[in-house]
């Protein structure tokens, strides 16, 4: 069944009656929330739909959902095409680093985000004061996700949020999402037919889940109510402080393009292995122009999105809350470029020779190889992910290749050769 067009041109947006300032005392501190457990693929629905509402209809009255907010739910058909759109995901990532980070990170999001930097100005300043996080790092996720509005979604999000609730594959994280979105309705913040997004189901101008929404959310202009629809300063401080929770260190970098040498040891260019600057330094790592990398006690990880030839980057603790946004190693990676971009940095490198990698259908063959001998590389669907990448490195260093976790051609001849 096919999702019904939004019945309304723009999201209402409700005043929310506990909220009353705009001031730093608003940020929202929530206990943590535990992570979501792993998607299941390929899983099979074997409750009907009937039966999963009068399940989900316990729950949510169980944890103080109105009555009212229920029934909205129990009327909701199920939004098929959704489980299917979610079940397809992963085209875009399919694409190179380069080709990703390019198709992206345009010229026109750096000079956009720049001009929204000046706009705001006094409103990116006090962010930056009360949470730590640069203008830069909020207006390049602020382009990415939506620019700066354009592309929120126009979809009832209620629909989607059901259905993939529903949906065995990531039932347990929807199920909170749904809640979540329930209880930002019964306190006023939204009516279900201003509830527009998109069709995962995420809000506003920065693209924010209901947990998220409900959690860090703040009214930031002091007028009372929460809008990250069309209230710029709303998003500017609900994004700042939801970056501030996970973690973020101020006056610290996050990632920075640099240079290296062509006898490095590769099996260190790890995102789980964090060593003082001045090992990188002495390693002979530099920066773009030349200039040595300082040889502090400053931490950092040698990140290669394509393998020692490709660009190289040092990702500082700070990126960690880029993975935390977005697990993609190459949207993570691109956003963070693009906020330095935004700060003045030059364009990105295209790296120091060849970075020919295997396409998608190559690295399901290598993943399908590497799960017959006994590792664990997640889902083999032709993305190469964390588990990927971890595996790829340690058969690298068992066959005597550099260690640089990057999947190559040569690695896949060598495994089909039954090295």
């Amino acid at each position: 069944m096919t999702q019904a067009p939004p019945t309304e041109a723009a999201p209402a947006v409700a005043p929310v009656a506990q909220e009353t300032g705009g001031v730093s005392s608003h940020a929202t501190h929530p206990k943590k929330r535990p992570p979501y457990p792993p998607a299941k693929e390929n899983c099979r629905n074997t409750e009907n739909f009937e039966a999963w509402k009068a399940r989900f209809r316990k729950e949510a009255a169980a944890r103080g959902v109105s009555r009212q907010s229920i029934a909205i739910v129990d009327a909701t058909p199920l939004a098929t095409n959704i489980i299917g759109r979610d079940r397809k995901q992963g085209a875009i990532f399919v694409m190179t680093f380069l080709d990703f980070q390019t198709k992206l990170a345009t010229p026109n999001r750096v000079q956009s985000s720049k001009r929204k930097v000046t706009e705001h100005r006094a409103t990116f300043e006090r962010a930056g004061k009360e949470f730590g996080v640069p203008a830069s790092v909020i207006t390049g996720f602020w382009a990415l996700e939506s620019d700066f509005g354009a592309g929120m979604g126009k979809l009832p999000i209620l629909p989607s949020l059901v259905a993939l609730a529903y949906d065995c594959r990531r039932g347990e994280m929807f199920t909170e999402e749904l809640i979540a979105a329930l209880q930002i309705m019964d306190r006023g913040d939204m009516s279900p037919s201003g509830m527009i997004g998109s069709w995962a189901g995420e809000i506003g101008q920065t693209q924010f889940l209901p947990t998220r929404y409900l959690d860090y959310a703040i009214d930031y202009d002091g007028d009372g109510r929460i809008n990250l629809f069309s209230n710029d300063d709303d998003v500017i401080g609900s994004t700042a402080n939801y970056m501030k929770n996970l973690g973020w260190r101020p006056n610290e970098p996050w990632i920075e393009e640099v240079r290296v040498t062509g006898d490095l040891p590769w099996d260190k260019a790890d995102l789980a292995i964090k060593l003082p600057r001045s090992q990188w330094a002495q390693w002979g790592i530099q920066y773009p122009d030349g200039s040595p990398v300082p040889a502090d006690n400053l931490t950092a990880s040698l990140l290669l999105p394509m393998g020692r030839n490709g660009p190289a980057f040092l990702a500082y603790p700070n990126f960690d809350i880029y993975t935390e946004w977005n697990n993609s190693l190459s949207y993570a990676t691109t956003a963070a470029y693009l906020a330095t971009r935004i700060d003045g940095a030059g364009a990105m490198s295209r790296g120091r020779g060849d970075t020919n990698g295997l396409d998608a259908a190559q690295t399901k063959e290598l993943q399908q190889i590497l799960a017959r001998r006994g590792y664990d590389v997640g889902k083999i669907d032709g993305l190469a992910g964390a588990k990927t990448r971890a595996a790829v490195k340690d058969m690298q260093i068992k066959l005597g290749l550099p260690a640089d976790s990057y999947a190559t051609p040569e690695l896949l001849y060598a495994l089909r050769s039954g090295g």
